[in-house]
């Protein structure tokens, strides 16, 4: 996806909402909770399959569509989210991706941060 294609589906989503006049409920607070709404749809779809069920989800048809649809929930959710306070989530993910890198170098072993180092 480029910066283009996420720009392009926010104004989507905003013409969307305004067309049928929800943007007074469109606030920081009801979109977060909305997200976490969606997020967790996507999870109660994974909610008792095993690993190896939840590997093959997307074999299911009917199973792939739901989590096709509720990826699409999540990430409109998120999209809009961030066009209401303003913040780039590509330029969000690409600075959160290096701090990662600086916190998770990977010549640590696994699941160790420089911080856990840095405490004993």
């Amino acid at each position: 996806m480029t910066e283009q294609d996420v720009a392009g589906l926010q104004r989507r989503l905003a013409a969307f909402a305004a067309a049928r006049e929800w943007q007074p409920y469109h606030t920081p607070k009801n979109l977060a909770a909305a997200l976490s709404v969606e997020a967790a749809e996507l999870l109660e779809i994974f909610q008792w399959l095993t690993p190896d069920e939840a590997g093959r989800v997307m074999d299911d048809p009917e199973r792939a569509h739901r989590v096709e649809d509720e990826v699409a929930d999540v990430l409109a959710y998120l999209l809009q989210f961030c066009g209401a306070l303003g913040v780039d989530p590509l330029a969000a993910l690409a600075a959160k991706i290096d701090r990662n890198e600086l916190r998770f170098p990977a010549a640590r072993p696994p699941g160790r941060s420089t911080d856990a180092d840095e405490r004993g």
